[in-house]
């Protein structure tokens, strides 16, 4: 049995993959290359995201897209993934990601997409991910059976994204075991955001996941009424922007976090400076930061 929940090096170590690694894979995401792709498609945001992001599963009926996405709304991922899949295979569409992400990330990184650091980045994540259980991780095993890009900058991009993907199958199985259902998943985060990081609410809480996953006020309105009702939220006071956190909430919010953690850091467990290792991608990744295309950034320089 592999327990990493008493090994505070690797939790450690997976915390800091997830706030280091993530904008780097969201490049496939957001971006004028993104928005191009979107119009060579002719479909709208959510239909290139579930189509680029879903490819590797394979020719899947829409609701298990829905499944592995989990705090999407079902209907709108499945007529997404429809509308994605018009006329296009998936091998298109991970050809279609490749070219996109290869096109954002080499206007973000410039000459540092052949950099010999960029390759030994890419080379040390991979031995570090290679070692990967996918058990019980669909989208994450998905990706694991794609091959690895031969370009440093594409290497790093499906190294980050195969273990965004992981620690996120293995976050959703927490919220599962949690007993939230998609939405109720959201709405308990929008309110743990607005009370832990009130400055990123607007980009990482309601503002920007009620939109980008579809789902309604009334659906929105109604989760709220749930948990307010098993004890996790509290109605807002008058001038509130939602309802709040009870201490009940906050415990289960912050344990979700922590055992999504947790049950990521198998594949840290004796990695040799994993911290430094990280601190080395850093440069690679401010690179797309300073892009200002994610949520919540602005263009650097």
């Amino acid at each position: 049995m592999t327990t990493t929940s008493r090994d505070d090096e690797a939790v450690a170590a997976a915390a800091l993959a997830y706030r280091t690694l993530e904008p780097y894979h969201l490049t496939a995401y957001f971006g004028p290359h993104v928005d191009a792709v979107r119009e060579e498609l002719g479909i709208g945001w959510l239909g290139s995201y579930t189509g680029m992001r879903a490819a590797p599963l394979g020719a899947v009926p829409g609701p298990v897209v829905a499944a592995a996405f989990f705090g999407f709304r079902p209907p709108a991922v499945e007529k997404a993934w429809g509308l994605a899949r018009q006329g296009r295979s998936p091998a298109d569409l991970d050809a279609l990601r490749t070219r996109c992400v290869d096109a954002g990330l080499r206007e973000a990184l410039g000459d540092a997409a052949s950099s010999p650091e960029l390759a030994r980045v890419a080379d040390g994540l991979r031995s570090v991910l290679d070692g990967a259980d996918h058990g019980g991780r669909v989208l994450s095993a998905a990706y694991a059976a794609l091959p690895w890009p031969d370009e440093p900058h594409l290497a790093l991009w499906h190294a980050a994204t195969l273990w965004r993907e992981w620690r996120g199958d293995g976050h959703n199985a927490a919220l599962v075991a949690a007993g939230l259902r998609p939405l109720e998943a959201l709405v308990l985060y929008d309110a743990w955001v607005r009370e832990t990081s009130p400055a990123t609410a607007g980009t990482r809480g309601r503002p920007f996941l009620q939109p980008s996953r579809k789902w309604t006020d009334d659906e929105w309105d109604a989760a709220t009424v749930a948990l307010t009702g098993a004890g996790l939220l509290a109605f807002p006071s008058r001038g509130e922007a939602g309802a709040a956190l009870t201490p009940e909430g906050r415990r289960l919010r912050d344990g979700i976090e922590s055992t999504t953690d947790a049950v990521s850091a198998t594949v840290w467990v004796g990695v040799d400076d994993a911290a430094g290792l990280l601190t080395a991608a850093r440069p690679f990744v401010k690179a797309v930061i300073d892009t200002g295309w994610l949520p919540g950034t602005r263009r650097k320089g």
